[in-house]
């Protein structure tokens, strides 16, 4: 290793896999300038590849959500391989001072990229509308490489075992979307929702006494107030759902005997359309063409809903709208509609022209 131009950096050392490598703390704009990442315009085979290719689309929402959140962003580490010898200073022999030192890297070196391709683009990106971030710092995993194979294994093995958070727990955790924070109130506020909501999971298991996804309320609530992911909303949005969904579960005997353990959750799910997510979505687009009405005037509509054959086993109305000819759940966004529109039929409430639309094809399927 030269000793002449080397890059510095304030860093800690470790042993994985009986061989060491280093967590070093880099300025963004360093970090952007000697990273590369895998272009999809330059012709390679995929086999020479370390890195997938580079999803473009991805990038602008990944660096608007650091430029807009500049006092709160919080980015993980970038994980590199550098194809060079490198020297490792520690600031003692005894204890952790041998674990912490300076690391040093040969200017001009190559940096591939092992994970976080992405968030390294959005940082490009980022410092374009936003120059002060070079003044901040990235820490990046520096593996001493050993080949196109071993860097091709380490992002194999980085990936191997990621799931994602499912959109609940995402929800739940969400202090950014204010309808995600709308929407823990809204459940809090409505008791029926308040014990039998599946907070941190997409699936509910047979043996789970919950009955509702947190993703699927949100969803449904979202067409109600007919808003989207990250919309404003209000003390008054909050007071409107609560309403409309308390109104709603009091004309759902089910739910009301589901909330009090009189009826087994598992029972309903396996046996009702009403227990299923396309349902919630059916009601929250009926209660999206209701609240113009006065309040009255909705509430008295909804307890229609006390009229609503809800076995899976009423195949006459269900078949085709809200189950397949099997009768598993269809979740499609024309079955919503279709569902929506038999609600709509048993309140009295007319159908959009999209709904006539695709209320006629059904029938005429049919």
């Amino acid at each position: 290793m030269s000793d002449d131009y080397q890059l510095s950096f304030p860093a800690i050392r470790g042993i994985q896999a009986g061989r060491e490598y280093y967590v070093a703390m880099c300025p963004v704009n360093v970090a952007v300038d000697i990273i590369k990442v895998c272009d999809e315009e330059v012709e390679m085979p995929d086999e020479m590849k370390a890195q997938r290719t580079l999803n473009k689309s991805r990038i602008p929402a990944i660096a608007d959500y650091i430029v807009e959140n500049p006092d709160s962003y919080a980015f993980s580490s970038l994980t590199v391989s550098i194809d060079s010898n490198v020297r490792f200073t520690a600031f003692g022999e005894d204890g952790m001072q041998r674990k912490l030192g300076i690391l040093e890297v040969p200017y001009g070196v190559t940096y591939l990229i092992n994970d976080g391709q992405h968030r390294r683009a959005a940082l490009e990106l980022a410092l374009k509308e936003k120059p002060e971030l070079k003044h901040e710092t990235i820490s990046l995993v520096l593996y001493v490489d050993q080949g196109l194979k071993r860097s091709q294994q380490l992002f194999a093995d980085l990936n191997r075992y990621v799931v994602r958070p499912t959109p609940s727990i995402s929800i739940l955790f969400d202090h950014r979307d204010p309808m995600a924070r709308l929407m823990m109130d809204v459940v809090g506020k409505v008791e029926v929702f308040k014990d039998l909501t599946e907070k941190s999971k997409t699936t509910i298991s047979n043996r789970s006494r919950k009955l509702f996804t947190l993703s699927i309320l949100y969803q449904s609530t979202c067409d109600l107030l007919k808003k989207k992911k990250g919309s404003n909303a209000t003390g008054k949005d909050i007071e409107v759902a609560v309403k409309f969904w308390n109104e709603v579960c009091s004309n759902i005997n089910d739910w009301q005997l589901a909330a009090r353990r009189e009826v087994a959750t598992s029972e309903l799910r396996k046996d009702t359309i009403h227990a299923h997510g396309i349902t919630l979505r059916a009601l929250g687009r009926l209660g999206a063409s209701l609240l113009p009405l006065p309040e009255k005037d909705w509430k008295s509509k909804l307890k229609g809903l006390k009229k609503v054959d809800w076995s899976r086993f009423n195949t006459e109305v269900w078949t085709g709208r809200a189950t397949t000819s099997t009768g598993k759940i269809s979740k499609t966004h024309s079955n919503i509609i279709l569902t929506s529109n038999y609600l709509k039929n048993i309140i009295n409430l007319p159908l959009t022209p999209e709904e006539e639309v695709i209320e006629s094809e059904f029938t005429t399927r049919k």
